[in-house]
């Protein structure tokens, strides 16, 4: 009897192993062979494993001896820029092409120590930096929703792995939205959790002070179960958080939520009418399940995408100096060590990745650092603050994860302004460290083509739970 995967959830995977209807390996076969039929296309994947049925067997064996965990046998993928010990990882780059990582990051030990079977690398932006997986070194990735039209990024092809039935879960890096805007163009919850919560042991750092691991599910009951298996205190992070740090705060249990809306912040001019029309319908359909809803006042959230796009780039400026064509990876013969320098990085790197650098290195040098990146981090702080206050009023806030559903490849592409605004909504939660979830709503119509639109909420730090509940709540409003 085939397996459905498009039905396919990781729970019904686990029971199916417990049941011996099928194993790991018939499981790994079948998401193989759909991950190479649709890559072909899709362009999902950099890299699809030849070690993954090996990877299955040894979960068999595992399931065999009753000793199952929650991933146990799981066909899971990982984004390009996670380390992987013997596998090739370059975060989408030209630069860091044939590079072999010497060790695996702590997510994907966590995996391996459940027996996860990771089937492959998925494409990305170069090092995380875009919105729509096109400036992947590897070629462009597709949304398969609609095949004319961009996945989002940075993490579009963990979604596209997932959307297209290339795996039953995978694992993207979100600086300032790069899980959760893929997730709301590809009909999937996307989570991305609180700074500290899983380790960033092993990612190849884009923007220090923002980045974090999450997962993709195609359920929200699957992206809890992805959530739980690579949580935890890590040490050999220092920016991970100890489990009996003050501000791991339990979630109250509270059937009915209260809801804050930033009603001035949503109704700004950029935004798709018609994505912001179904936002208001699926809050009014919140609210007669039994949620409060509370309109806010955030003064400083639109300030966010500013302070974020001189933030970022000043880190990735500093993160990517690494990158020099000596040490690893893509380099250029010269007589001068200057010009090996020069050569590697104006080749390796792509146009966004050197736009980035030149912006950061800008923001950071003297006569600019306080007139720019001090002021950003002002305006950081006074987000956080006003998120910080308006969570002793509220459980979550609520918004659109973007402003459109997913645009046509190529359409913003040439305009580095249009893509940045894209992450109006994703960025303060990056700014403030706090959790942020996407789940999907309901759908616009572009083209003849429906496509997902997404409803993110964010709570306050290391409040995943609370995301998980209100999230479910959406999730049976489009059962």
């Amino acid at each position: 009897m085939p397996i459905n995967l498009n039905t396919l959830t990781i729970k019904k995977a686990q029971d199916a192993f417990r049941s011996g209807e099928y194993t790991s390996r018939m499981l790994t076969e079948a998401v193989l062979a759909e991950a190479k039929k649709q890559n072909a296309d899709i362009n999902a994947y950099a890299e699809i494993f030849d070690d993954a049925l090996t990877l299955a067997d040894a979960a068999d064996k595992r399931i065999k001896s009753g000793n199952i965990e929650p991933l146990t046998g799981i066909p899971v993928a990982i984004k390009d820029n996670m380390l992987y010990a013997g596998k090739e990882s370059t975060s989408g780059s030209k630069i860091l092409r044939g590079h072999i990582a010497t060790y695996s990051g702590a997510v994907v030990e966590k995996l391996l120590a459940q027996n996860a079977v990771i089937i492959g690398r998925t494409n990305m932006d170069e090092f995380a930096m875009g919105s729509s997986t096109e400036t992947c070194a590897y070629g462009l990735v597709k949304n398969p929703i609609d095949t004319k039209r961009t996945p989002g990024g940075s993490s579009g092809g963990a979604a596209a792995a997932l959307s297209m039935d290339g795996a039953l879960g995978t694992f993207g890096s979100d600086t300032g939205g790069s899980i959760r805007q893929p997730a709301s163009f590809t009909g999937l919850v996307g989570l991305k959790p609180t700074y500290g919560a899983v380790s960033r042991s092993g990612l190849m750092s884009l923007a220090s002070s923002f980045d974090q691991i999450g997962p993709f599910g195609k359920t929200v009951a699957d992206t809890k179960i992805l959530y739980g298996a690579i949580a935890g205190y890590d040490s050999l992070d220092s920016t991970s958080v100890p489990n009996n740090h003050a501000t791991r705060v339990t979630a109250t249990k509270k059937e009915k939520l209260t809801i804050g809306v930033p009603t001035d912040f949503i109704n700004a001019e950029g935004i798709d009418e018609d994505v912001r029309e179904r936002f208001r319908a699926t809050i009014a359909e919140l609210k007669k399940a039994g949620h409060s809803i509370l309109e806010i006042a955030l003064p400083s959230l639109p300030k966010s995408l500013a302070a974020y796009y001189i933030i970022q780039p000043a880190e990735a400026s500093s993160n990517l100096a690494r990158f020099d064509g000596i040490r690893y990876g893509f380099s250029k013969d010269a007589e001068r060590l200057i010009d090996v320098y020069r050569q590697s990085r104006g080749e390796g790197f792509g146009k966004e990745a050197r736009r980035r650098i030149l912006l950061g290195t800008y923001v950071l040098s003297a006569g600019y650092y306080d007139a720019y990146y001090n002021k950003a981090v002002a305006v950081r702080r006074q987000i956080t603050e006003e998120l910080s206050a308006a969570f002793k009023k509220v459980d979550v806030i609520a918004t659109p994860t973007a402003p459109s559903p997913a645009w046509r490849l190529g359409e913003k592409s040439a305009d580095p302004m249009k893509m940045y605004l894209e992450d109006i909504f994703t960025v303060p939660a990056n700014i403030a460290g706090i959790p942020a979830i996407s789940v999907p709503g309901e759908s616009v119509v572009r083209d003849g083509v429906k496509l997902p639109t997404g409803i993110q909420f964010m709570a306050a730090a290391f409040q995943e739970d609370t995301l998980f509940q209100i999230a479910s709540a959406v999730e049976k409003i489009y059962e």
